[in-house]
């Protein structure tokens, strides 16, 4: 290089380093796993909301699973400056972005993904509020010889949504440098279709305030009887819905009579996912007396998040068996219970990671199961209360939300 070449080069430095400082940071948000569910669903527009509000200057690209179902224009309406990529899409996003952030779900659900990121540009990543059950991922089936706790070892961090998957996976011998207790993305979503709520509450006649939602499920979810999942029928899961289905509803029918007779109170069935509109007649409202049944709506139809949780913020609070539906509850302040059992995984024990312990129940353990009436009752007596409780709740997690998020700010270029 000639004395010119070299005298125009470094002149030249300071306008490159203000051009390379001006670029924004750039992150790939990997997440939205299925639509058939509102919980899914939730996982991205809750995680999305939190990158928007603690790290507006970064640019965010959704790599997605799946946003089928009306879900894709859902989030494009609430968040338009985020970039859905796919294909080539995602080849040229592992060389523009800086990091790589894998979002809820129940386990490290694109582990085989965040191999091939790692691989392929030695960038790093984290991990936001998973479940660890201790099984390798099951949709990591293009990289089985890496195991999980690997994976998860590399990570710059990784939030987990229970404490106990934080602690199996520290027995389990995980050295990732920063393992914590991380809430659940869904408690920060803030979607809303309150024209929808509303004309579905005016024509089924519940007022605001003057209703509980309720949600059954089965102990497995039959995805073998939803056409776009292509399933097989599992005859041993099937056999155990069948054999637990009056034993898991009668709690959820007891508090729903409790209610009724005892508060000026209605109770809406509704979905979590697309297979509980027809559990919610059988398991519960086929079963109820009639004067009881004259004061209950079940809702026949499935429903995107943005109208689920715009219906949810007007009842008086929600009970029921399904986790997302409450997660988004407690995260919006309204008052939430919880039911699960063996086949579920930890993360019902999130609630007690939250100071809700007494607002979960364990439906093995029949001390327990005898206190889910009495427990919803008291709720509904006591609004105002219930209500503070949710969102002493909620002001935690939302603390654990903004530690968090400076975490994955510290990870981003400089």
């Amino acid at each position: 290089m000639n004395r010119r070449h070299f005298i125009r080069s470094a002149a030249a430095l300071p306008f490159i380093s203000a051009i390379a400082a001006e670029r924004p940071k750039r992150l790939i948000l990997r997440s939205s796993w299925q639509t058939v569910n509102i919980g899914d669903i939730a996982h991205t527009p809750g995680v999305l909301a939190l990158l928007e509000k603690h790290l507006p200057e970064v640019e965010v690209r959704l790599w997605p699973s799946n946003l089928e179902n009306g879900v894709a224009e859902m989030l494009a309406a609430r968040f338009p400056k985020v970039k859905v990529i796919r294909g080539e899409e995602v080849k040229k996003s592992f060389e523009e972005c800086d990091f790589l952030l894998h979002g809820s779900g129940p386990s490290l659900v694109a582990q085989a993904d965040v191999v091939k990121w790692s691989q392929a540009t030695g960038k790093p990543y984290g991990v936001y509020g998973i479940t660890f059950s201790g099984q390798q991922s099951s949709r990591s089936k293009t990289q089985p010889q890496v195991k999980t706790i690997d994976v998860l070892s590399a990570a710059r961090f990784v939030y987990f949504r229970d404490s106990v998957s934080l602690e199996l996976a520290k027995k389990m011998g995980c050295t990732c440098p920063r393992m914590e207790f991380g809430p659940d993305g869904a408690f920060a979503v803030d979607l809303k279709d309150d024209a929808k709520a509303e004309a579905f509450l005016k024509g089924h006649g519940l007022e605001q305030g003057k209703f509980l939602c309720c949600i059954p499920r089965l102990r497995n979810t039959p995805y073998w009887t939803l056409p776009e999942k292509h399933a097989a029928i599992d005859e041993k899961k099937d056999a155990r819905n069948k054999a637990m289905m009056d034993h898991d509803g009668r709690p959820l029918l007891d508090a729903i009579v409790s209610v009724i007779k005892n508060t000026d109170l209605k109770i809406l069935l509704c979905p979590e996912d697309k297979t509980q509109m027809k559990v919610g007649k059988e398991m519960l409202y086929d079963k109820l007396p009639e004067d009881v049944k004259a004061r209950v709506v079940w809702r026949e139809n499935y429903w995107l998040t943005n109208e689920a949780l715009s219906t949810y913020r007007r009842s008086a609070g929600l009970f029921g068996h399904e986790m997302h539906s409450p997660i988004m509850c407690i995260g919006n302040g309204i008052p939430a219970i919880v039911c699960r059992w063996a086949e579920q995984t930890s993360k019902g024990y999130m609630w007690r990671d939250i100071g809700l312990g007494d607002w979960l129940f364990d439906l093995d353990k029949e001390d327990e199961l005898q206190k889910v009436a009495a427990t919803v009752l008291a709720m509904a007596k006591d609004p105002a209360g219930s209500k503070a409780k949710a969102e002493k709740a909620r002001d935690f997690v939302m603390a654990k939300f903004a530690a968090s998020m400076g975490v994955v700010k510290s990870c981003l270029p400089g």
